[in-house]
């Protein structure tokens, strides 16, 4: 492994030449440098998007494979995953072990950091083999700086036992680039607060993990038009989404949305395709499971066979 003592070389470690006098700007200053540098941050997602296509193709077709997607990381970058993760099943209704995040230090560091996680790589790889890593799964590991050894530890061990591996840095040709497959390095540069990549760096990184995620998912036939069918209903919230969904799709009244929503226990896909395809419940799924999940494909499916 290479030396990790050096940060002074690292982008995201400069200092920002426009924020130098910022703690001597009035408030609407401050706000409008920060804004400022924000705006630049999705110009320097667009520069990587081909390292992101590469990802989510691997990402789609381990899914599709029965492998799973794991996000690893360490403080902010440890953050960021979970929030990923955790979002998958209510909006995509998938398994909770579909899409999972692993945090140095466990998820009591999510509120509280836990010193000298990070400098760990043998804890990496322990977390990784505590989650039953397989070939068949993807590793993200995600690293402002480029160079935390936690991560490095869990690529490494990724890649030893065959799973796709892809590296998530804001600093080009960053050490845990060295053990990733895919290199995705998305600079955007020094900080408005120095070294404090928990502002531009990790806008990019969030931004970076929902671009994944969403786009498998939309791959993976999660989503019809632009609706989220795979919703899962746990609250009266989404059961609302749900009825709106099913609503906006067949253009039927809100009382007959809300009867074949209570129809199909609450399960949007066999609602939309029981309405527009005019099949019973157990045919929708049928043709649903047909087309692989894809609400447009088992609607043209029943149009055929009636």
């Amino acid at each position: 492994m290479k030396d990790l003592a050096n940060l002074t070389k690292l982008s995201t470690e400069q200092r920002n030449d426009r924020s130098t006098n910022i703690d001597n700007m009035s408030t609407k200053g401050i706000l409008t440098l920060i804004n400022d540098e924000d705006l630049n941050v999705a110009k320097c997602v667009q520069e990587v998007l081909e390292e992101i296509e590469k990802a989510v193709d691997v990402v789609y077709e381990s899914m599709k494979s029965g492998g799973r997607l794991f996000y690893v990381g360490a403080g902010t970058s440890g953050r960021l995953g979970i929030l990923d993760a955790v979002e998958c099943p209510p909006t995509f209704g998938t398994s909770p072990n579909l899409v999972q995040a692993i945090m140095a230090g466990g998820l009591n560091a999510f509120e509280k950091a836990v010193e000298g996680a990070e400098d760990s790589p043998v804890m990496g790889k322990e977390d990784l083999i505590e989650r039953n890593l397989a070939s068949c799964d993807v590793v993200v590991g995600i690293a402002a700086s480029g160079r935390t050894p936690y991560v490095i530890g869990a690529l490494e061990y990724a890649s030893q036992i065959g799973a796709q591996t892809i590296s998530l840095t804001a600093n080009k040709n960053s050490i845990i680039s060295e053990y990733a497959a895919i290199k995705i390095e998305v600079e955007t540069g020094p900080e408005v607060i120095t070294g404090s990549t928990r502002m531009k760096a990790a806008t990019a990184h969030k931004l970076i993990l929902n671009m994944i995620s969403s786009t498998v998912m939309i791959k993976l036939g999660k989503v019809y038009e632009n609706l989220m069918v795979d919703v899962s209903v746990s609250n009266e919230k989404l059961e609302e989404r749900a009825k709106g969904i099913i609503q906006t799709i067949t253009q039927q009244s809100y009382e007959e949305t809300e009867k074949y929503l209570g129809l199909t226990n609450k399960e949007v896909k066999p609602a939309i395709v029981m309405m527009k395809a005019n099949v019973d419940y157990e045919a929708a799924k049928d043709y649903i499971e047909q087309a692989n999940g894809f609400v447009r494909k088992a609607i043209e499916l029943a149009g055929t066979k009636s």
